[in-house]
């Protein structure tokens, strides 16, 4: 039973929100984010980046105190406005034939401790630590959790319905995306809305995991120092994005390693044979295109490995998981990389010229070997979030990736 909750949002004034929404942080360069804090006044990087209206680096309790400042100062100037009732908000982004339409809700924190709302990735204590501090100091969010649900025919119906109406927001950005967000006020919309997921076993968190994991923390600390604390409060909850199983794509990561741990290439590709098949395809471009089976690019040519299922055993959902065979079979065993979050030999890849950039790296001297796999699947994800398993690190890259700011939720 998983319970969502409307919420009065905080979200730019209409002719705003085109220049506030932002990417996340970590995705701009340097260069592109001085541009943007220097020419456009109205973005939310202003308010995470609060150090540059001074001209200088702050960090620690400073700058979140400066990030509080900042947002008054939007809300003052009603850069962003907050609504009056509270609402869901329909948010689709369209991109390179790609649609996603999906829901802003709260979601419950007792629903992410009891396993309602399922994890498939571990997380970094002291990350999730960190932004805990965060949410504590700045007192709102502005970054969903992205969660998957199994589609449903009645919450179809009634996106579609909103959808017919027309948007609070509608406008694209450079990436070639188009932003549409529309306000669900209707109480029988919210209320059906929430019996339909009242109805639904289990949300499964795509992308988010930290920040769900902070919100946890965030809410036991403001319990325990809430004597009137009634279970209904703003922090009872955290910001997701809810979107249908159908609506959701995840890509791959390929892995790169610098060096092939004092083997020769003979010796490595031997030392391969015991779970692999392995087809010399030469310089032509290899993808792989079922489960089990990995390109492998290395001193100029490329590999097909076919795993041999007779000899590598699979226990559970997890030893099935491709980015785990890699690793059980490869990584860990012959190249000698057994922490792939630390280790500095190994680097890991993405998006859509994937494959030429990870060949090019290798041709340049920067790595000595590169492994493809495809993605993994829903299924694969839901299955180990079931089983309460925990992916290898760079399992999935997720989209969409949703912008900053459309909606922010008050703490």
């Amino acid at each position: 039973m998983a319970i969502i909750k409307a919420f009065r949002a905080i979200r730019p004034a209409k002719d705003k929100a085109p220049f506030l929404a932002s990417r996340s942080y970590e995705d701009y360069t340097s260069k592109e984010l001085n541009a943007i804090l220097t020419y456009n006044p109205f973005s939310f990087l202003h308010i995470i980046n609060p150090g540059f209206k001074f001209d200088k680096k702050v960090s620690g309790g400073e700058r979140l105190r400066l990030i509080r400042n900042r947002y008054l100062e939007f809300l003052e100037d009603e850069i962003l406005i907050k609504d009056t009732v509270p609402s869901f908000y329909l948010y689709k982004i369209e991109k390179e034939g790609f649609s996603s339409c999906g829901l802003f809700c709260g979601t419950s924190v007792e629903d992410y401790k009891n396993n309602v709302i399922k994890k498939h990735e571990d997380t970094i204590k002291h990350r999730v630590n960190l932004f805990a501090v965060y949410l504590k100091n700045v007192s709102f969010n502005a970054e969903p959790v992205l969660m998957t649900y199994p589609d449903n025919e009645t919450v179809g119906k009634i996106i579609n319905e909103v959808k017919r109406s027309e948007p609070e927001y509608r406008f694209s950005t450079t990436d070639k995306a188009t932003h549409s967000l529309w306000t669900i006020t209707k109480e029988s919309d919210i209320l059906k809305l929430q019996d339909e997921f009242s109805k639904i076993d289990s949300l499964y968190i795509a992308d988010g995991h930290h920040r769900s994991a902070s919100s946890m923390i965030f809410a036991d600390k403001s319990k325990k120092s809430n004597p009137s604390h009634t279970g209904d409060e703003p922090y009872n909850y955290f910001m997701s994005y809810l979107i249908p199983e159908s609506e959701i794509k995840i890509f791959e990561f390929n892995r790169m390693v610098k060096d092939l741990n004092g083997l020769t290439k003979e010796e490595f590709l031997i030392a391969l044979d015991t779970y692999f098949k392995i087809e010399k395809k030469g310089n032509v471009l290899y993808k792989p295109l079922e489960k089990h089976q990995f390109s492998m690019y290395l001193d100029g040519e490329f590999y097909a490995l076919q795993l041999r299922r007779q000899i590598f055993k699979f226990t559970d959902a997890l030893s099935r998981l491709d980015t785990q065979i890699l690793y059980k079979t490869i990584l860990e065993p012959i190249l000698g990389i057994s922490d792939l979050r630390k280790d500095k030999r190994i680097k890991y890849g993405f998006g859509k010229n994937n494959i030429f950039n990870m060949k090019d790296e290798i041709d340049k001297g920067n790595f000595m070997v590169g492994f493809g796999m495809v993605p993994v699947s829903i299924e694969e994800l839901k299955d180990i979030a079931d089983a309460g398993l925990v992916m290898p690190p760079k399992s999935t890259y997720i989209e969409p990736k949703i912008r900053s700011g459309l909606t922010i939720y008050e703490l």
